[in-house]
């Protein structure tokens, strides 16, 4: 992964992040890595713990960007998330949920208001 895909993957996250925070959420964690693989957002609501799969992309002319999150990138966030659970016995109580959010940004970094849908509950 180039270093400009890196900086506008984090920038992506960083406006979920401002989205999550709006909303009432606090972030937990950012960009939790293991040897398993990644979560790029970990948020709490209340008891609710929501792992969020940040996707980015300039538009959803030829797919929405949730479409990328496929079974196996599924399945690497599940077993993530149960590591960190692992790790953070505070959480053990949590109701945890699985959410995706998808981020338009036409000219990247540079976009002023991109377009950001947030689906809860986006797999089990």
């Amino acid at each position: 992964m180039s270093s400009n895909t890196t900086l506008v993957g984090k920038w992506g996250e960083m406006q979920v992040g401002k989205w999550l925070t709006k909303h009432g959420y606090q972030l937990v964690a950012t960009g939790f890595r293991c040897r398993m693989g990644e979560i790029d957002l970990i948020a709490q609501k209340g008891h609710v713990l929501a792992f969020v799969e940040v996707k980015l992309r300039k538009n959803a002319r030829f797919a929405a960007a949730r479409e990328q999150v496929t079974l196996q990138k599924q399945s690497r966030i599940r077993i993530t998330a149960e590591y960190f659970l692992s790790q953070h016995p505070e959480y053990a109580s949590a109701q945890c949920r699985f959410d995706v959010a998808e981020v338009y940004a036409p000219d990247g970094t540079e976009t002023k208001h991109p377009t950001l849908n947030y689906i809860e509950q986006a797999f089990w």
